[in-house]
């Protein structure tokens, strides 16, 4: 029996990596013979990393950068055996390397991310694979254009300092150095949501709320980042204000797009194609897939329904494991030909237990979906 493994990460308690051996020993206890071929999936933001180290080969290298809050950081970087790069902003600017210190959506930079992209640069990349996602800050890229040799100018021709807050000053965007700098680079920005840079699906209306903005600073976002988009338009010749995908990380979406020249590419499709996944699936007896939590905003766009879709098209059985199941979500994964779906409370986790031992539970579940 051949088991494709392909888990996304379980956020909070399981890294990709991490799940991925987790459902392996499950497969295994339940299938001793079974031929198991581990392929970690992602939807975009964190965890694109792993999984094209894993199906593409390469190497993990460091680099120190500024973290969201200016405080050195060591965030790590991929470099690929195909000549290209990935970094993910979540490593440099994610919201996770607060610390617990309290949310500043309106000072956070992504200054981090672009001396990330200059370390691949550095490196001799000249195509760099960027996972958006997790981003503490909500400055549209603006801190990243900057570390990569933009200018950002307010009246006086003074250069703005870090945060979204700073951009309610902006002036004037002079992009040549950092045009000749990435000259001849590609640059992929990998995300799993669509949203636009303004508006009421924004990145200051949506995900200002997740980064701790009160309503008073969401209004003050919205504004700071409409008149940025209006400069990057008028000097710039870019409009990314409606564009799908500007507003992913904190409106870094928009910041690639404009500066950087950016393809926006949806993440799992992205991630599923880099490892070959419709091969590998169908040399399959068995796809065991699963994440964190399965709701139904996982029917759009997330890799493990995307992954179930395409073995239901190759005729391969798919069975899940996941840390919680939305049983409204039960129906619609038996139509798409999920032939089991374990919750790790089914395997008996506590909710609890699921997050301090998780690894373990997500084996014991994973032999459930395996078995029969």
């Amino acid at each position: 029996m051949r088991v494709l493994v392909a888990p996304n990460a379980f956020k909070g308690s399981l890294t990709v990596l991490a799940a991925a051996r987790a459902f392996s020993r499950g497969a295994r206890s339940a299938q001793p013979r079974a031929n198991v071929d581990l392929m970690p999936i992602a939807d975009g933001g964190d965890g694109v990393m792993d999984c094209l180290l894993a199906a593409k080969g390469g190497r993990r290298v460091y680099a120190t950068v500024r973290g969201p809050l200016g405080r050195p950081t060591r965030a790590p970087l991929a470099l690929l055996s195909d000549g290209s790069a990935c970094v993910e902003l979540a490593r440099a600017s994610g919201l996770a390397l607060l610390a617990g210190a309290p949310p500043r959506v309106m000072s956070a930079t992504s200054y981090g991310t672009g001396e990330l992209i200059a370390a691949a640069l550095s490196r001799g990349a000249r195509r760099v694979i960027v996972g958006l996602g997790g981003s503490a800050s909500s400055d549209g890229g603006a801190g990243l254009a900057q570390a990569l040799g933009a200018r950002l100018l307010d009246e006086a021709g003074r250069e703005l300092g870090p945060g979204a807050a700073q951009l309610s000053s902006l002036s004037y965007v002079d992009a040549e150095a950092l045009r000749r700098r990435l000259a001849g680079v590609e640059i992929l920005a990998v995300t799993d949501v669509d949203n636009p840079l303004l508006g009421p699906l924004g990145s200051a209306r949506v995900y200002g709320p997740q980064k701790g903005a009160s309503p008073a600073q969401v209004a003050a976002l919205e504004r700071a980042l409409k008149r940025y988009a209006g400069i990057l338009r008028r000097d710039l010749g870019v409009s990314v204000a409606y564009s799908p995908g500007a507003g992913a990380a904190g409106g870094c979406g928009a910041g690639l797009l404009a500066f950087l020249r950016a393809r926006v590419v949806r993440g799992a499709a992205f991630v599923l194609k880099a490892c070959e996944a419709e091969r590998r699936v169908a040399r399959a007896d068995l796809v065991l897939t699963g994440e964190g939590r399965l709701d139904r905003t996982s029917f759009y766009g997330k890799a493990p329904i995307e992954l179930a879709r395409l073995a239901r098209r190759l005729g391969t059985p798919v069975a899940m494991v996941c840390g919680s199941i939305e049983p409204s979500c039960r129906p619609r994964l038996a139509r798409l030909g999920v032939r089991r779906a374990v919750a790790l409370s089914e395997a008996g986790a506590t909710p609890e237990g699921s997050l301090r031992d998780a690894a373990r539970w997500a084996a014991r579940a994973a032999a459930l979906a395996c078995s029969g």
